[in-house]
């Protein structure tokens, strides 16, 4: 217990002297048990060369320091950069496809919800021939207005219901009140591949 007490003294003294606020311990007679109250250490005290030295000092308490430094910035873009150039072969090409009204970005292997597609069947392959757009790592094809020849392929997944927005009509001082809800149809699309586009005049991307 006094080897414990030392180490306790030290560890407020070190306290005391790295945060300029006092560090207490009580022992209880009856329980023989000791309660330590500190106030917080910040990373700046942790990192105190004078902590390890009294620990050390006290006998009764091992520290271990972490000294390593972290990887420099160049390391870091260098993995991130390799853990990119892992991706799937289908994730470096996307496209912009309009289906009927509306504009989605697509890439192979993703899915899409779209708005309902009238007499299609789950399982049933479909090809999207408004491609506006289609763009790679090296170059950019866009269209004037579509890329002529390009096709996305899709199978249809599911058709469903969006979620359900309510519609709440009122007219005051004249209890009316109405609630309706509403689900609108969707079609979910798995993209299989982009296809059609090489022969297309490109614009190359600069890199930076």
């Amino acid at each position: 217990m006094a080897a414990s007490l030392s180490g306790l003294s030290s560890f407020s003294t070190c306290l005391a002297s790295t945060t300029s606020k006092t560090a207490s311990f009580h022992l209880h007679k009856k329980t023989n048990r000791v309660s330590f109250s500190a106030p917080l250490v910040t990373p700046s005290v942790l990192r105190s060369k004078r902590l390890p030295s009294l620990f050390a000092a006290s006998g009764d308490i091992d520290v271990e320091v972490d000294t390593s430094q972290p990887e420099p910035v160049e390391a870091q873009l260098a993995s991130a950069a390799a853990v990119a150039s892992e991706t799937p072969k289908g994730a470096e090409v996307f496209a912009v496809v309009m289906i009927g009204s509306r504009q989605y970005i697509v890439f192979p292997g993703r899915f899409i919800y779209t708005q309902r597609l009238k007499g299609a069947n789950v399982d049933d392959k479909i090809v999207l021939n408004k491609v506006l757009l289609v763009g790679t790592k090296e170059n950019a094809y866009i269209g004037q207005p579509v890329v002529s020849n390009a096709v996305v392929h899709a199978v249809v997944e599911e058709q469903g219901l969006n979620s359900k927005v309510l519609i709440f009509k009122y007219k005051r001082k004249k209890n009316y009140r109405r609630t309706i809800g509403h689900r609108q149809p969707n079609t979910r699309l798995r993209i299989t591949g982009i296809t059609g586009y090489e022969n297309f005049p490109a614009d190359p991307i600069l890199s930076s």
